[in-house]
């Protein structure tokens, strides 16, 4: 039996939300499109599964997120570039850009050559990915900020300086965006 049929708003996505009614014991959700079926047990109330579904509907969101920016081979191309300029190249079996992020720009297990973005950096401009891979496969040599790690890095990717500026630019305007006005926004924006 069909409980609610409605469209409720994720992370500035509009999805339909089809909720079922039936003997389970646990609310599951699952994402088609745009549209998000639950299924609910009839025990619980109206408000609990409209929240729970938010929830279930932001983690779904966000995979659906995750498997569309890790479509290509986009980023071990470029980490596996920036890799070959190492007087040792570090190894390199896997990139994988997380949509979920939001300490760090990236990590890399030298144990499992594993590198992780922050999905962001997808769409930002070429040369602030190779310094933010450059940076993260030189922590296998230095595994501190030392002088030596940093002229390691400049040594890889002559845009270091210039990428970590931006990112700071970026993580500034991030953090500060609910505060400025709406003009300012708009300016920022490119708005008039």
């Amino acid at each position: 039996m069909t409980d609610v049929s409605t469209k409720i708003q994720v992370d500035e996505v509009t999805l339909d939300l089809v909720v079922v009614r039936k003997r389970v014991k646990n609310i599951n959700a699952r994402l088609h499109g745009s549209t998000l079926s639950v299924s609910a047990p009839h025990r619980v109330s109206r408000g609990e599964v409209r929240s729970v579904a938010v929830e279930l509907a932001r983690r779904l969101l966000r995979r659906a997120r995750a498997d569309a920016v890790n479509g290509d081979d986009s980023g071990r191309i470029v980490a596996q570039k920036v890799a070959a300029k190492f007087p040792k190249p570090p190894r390199v079996t896997e990139v994988r850009f997380s949509t979920n992020q939001r300490s760090q720009w990236g990590s890399y297990s030298p144990r499992t050559g594993v590198i992780r973005l922050n999905a962001v950096l997808k769409v930002m401009p070429p040369w602030v990915l190779e310094a933010v891979v450059a940076h993260e496969l030189a922590h296998s040599i230095h595994p501190d900020h030392s002088p030596a790690f940093w002229k390691l890095v400049r040594s890889i990717c002559r845009h270091t300086d210039r990428a970590n500026a931006f990112l700071e630019g970026v993580s500034w305007l991030a953090s500060s965006w609910a505060d400025l006005q709406p003009a300012e926004r708009a300016q920022l924006a490119g708005g008039r």
